[in-house]
């Protein structure tokens, strides 16, 4: 539900650290299986109160109890869940389960546990130079590998390949350090994850049923086994088991835990994921966002999985509604450095901007092909419809109609200054006591004028306004 954040920077080890395999066993350093890192660590933040994954929101009491018992049990993982929810953050939050530092045998390209070995290079540094084989510290971070499945993925990506050049050099075929070791064996000592896993070719996910049981890899042919310790997490999409391809049923039972992820179940929760996860510039102006506006964006999602017209299957990300907040943002911000303005509010007219971020971001069904911006647009209405009817309760409803008798009209539009519609009010004003309510009593005139054009649509949409509309521009007039 949140977008994954990556860090590109890896702090230095502590000068303090073991240089030397001697000092390692002397500081009364402990060898332990990943799984059990992981376990110890979780048992920490479970019993201090602090979530498993943080920065996640709204599976607190869903998800997150499942995956505390999967990393508790030592279980590898598969998180099954359509797009944008939180699948990838989950899997990356769980590095932050593992020890800060761990020690390696320096120059081991599989991060050999300095005690036991399992690398032919690591094992004959230990055997000739003993208590001063020397010793490197990695930080959780570089313990962490991610695949995205694709069908050309091959074993060479995944386990290893020989590498040409070390035959080149001279070495023999049969001699293990020929070998150019694949994803899986650089993490080990780690976390291994592999995203939309059933792209992965069945003949490709045959070979990971060692790493996943015997926890060992076989390349090549050659007399190699690396009992690699790795925590194995994958992702997949319910739709993917049946249209792009499918996870084999031995591969499948290998994972220890399978994990059903969700959308936000209330909109109050989606407004919160949407503002966290925001990546919004206005140009150096300050901005305001009215609560009933991004109520309205995050109901239009709400409303999207649910609408019997678009592809349910799918799913309907909350990356569409991050996508939409900013775009509603971005024209609000465009129509301020036009007009001059001070502070960057945007309004309901803004809402047809996101034609544009939604309709990559949603299927719709066979028979509704070509009405795609049709169906975004009563989208759109039904979500304002619905926070209207939430928010606003009229004091003086026949008031607020009787004020456009006379052939009295409104005009709204993204292009419109804030100067328009305050001489709206000025024209009509028993608009201003119902819009000030809106706003919020004390406020500017920019959000005035967004709660006038809240209010307008909102009566239009409830029957009590006639509207007319090209594009983003609008006329309010007495119902006939």
């Amino acid at each position: 539900m949140t977008r994954a954040d990556a860090s590109t920077e890896i702090p230095l080890a502590p000068s303090d650290l073991a240089k030397t395999l001697g000092a390692l066993i002397a500081s009364g350093w402990v060898s332990r299986p990943v799984a059990a890192e992981l376990r110890a660590n979780a048992a920490k933040r479970i019993a201090a109160g602090e979530p498993l994954v943080k920065g996640v929101l709204g599976i607190e009491n869903t998800v997150l109890p499942q995956l505390e018992n999967a990393v508790l049990a030592g279980h590898d993982i598969i998180l099954l869940g359509e797009r944008g929810q939180a699948k990838t953050r989950l899997i990356r939050g769980l590095v932050d389960l593992l020890d800060e530092w761990l020690p390696i045998v320096e120059g081991s390209e599989i991060h050999d546990d300095p005690t036991q070995p399992v690398s032919r290079f690591a094992r004959e540094q230990v055997a000739a130079l003993g208590d001063e084989t020397p010793v490197a510290w990695v930080h959780r971070s570089e313990r962490y590998g991610e695949k995205l499945a694709t069908p050309d993925t091959s074993i060479a990506d995944l386990i290893g390949e020989v590498d040409p050049i070390k035959v080149a050099e001279g070495r023999y075929l049969s001699d293990e350090l020929t070998l150019h070791y694949g994803l899986v064996p650089r993490v080990n000592r780690g976390i291994f994850a592999i995203n939309e896993l059933p792209d992965l070719a069945e003949r490709i996910q045959v070979g990971l049923l060692n790493v996943l049981e015997e926890r060992d890899v076989q390349i090549r042919g050659f007399k190699v086994r690396l009992p690699l310790d790795i925590v194995l997490v994958a992702t997949a999409n319910p739709e993917d088991y049946t249209n792009r391809g499918r996870i084999i049923t031995p591969l499948k039972d290998r994972f220890g835990a399978q994990i059903r992820t969700h959308y936000p179940e209330e909109t109050s929760l989606e407004v919160e994921i949407m503002r966290q996860e925001a990546d919004l510039d206005t140009c150096g102006l300050p901005l305001v966002v009215p609560e009933y506006l991004a109520e309205t964006i995050a109901e239009l999602s709400q409303l999207a999985r649910r609408s019997p017209m678009l592809n349910q299957r799918s799913g309907v990300s909350v990356r569409l509604t991050i996508a939409n907040y900013e775009t509603v943002v971005a024209n609000a911000t465009r129509r301020a450095l036009i007009q001059g303005e001070a502070v960057v509010v945007p309004r309901v007219s803004d809402l047809a901007a996101v034609v544009a971020s939604t309709q990559g971001k949603v299927e719709v069904e066979a028979m509704e092909e070509g009405r795609e911006a049709e169906l975004i647009a009563a989208l759109v209405a039904a979500a304002i419809l619905t926070v209207y009817r939430r928010r606003v309760t009229l004091d003086d409803p026949q008031a607020v109609v009787d004020a456009f008798e006379d052939e009295a009209v409104a005009h709204t539009g993204d292009d419109l200054k804030v100067e328009d519609y305050l001489e709206t009010l000025a024209s009509l004003p028993a608009l201003e006591p119902e819009a000030r309510k809106i706003a919020g009593g004390d406020c500017s005139p920019a959000e005035l004028a967004a709660a006038l054009e809240f209010l307008l649509e909102g009566l239009h949409l409830t029957k009590r306004l006639n509207k007319d509309s090209t594009g983003a521009r609008a006329l309010y007039r007495r119902r006939r």
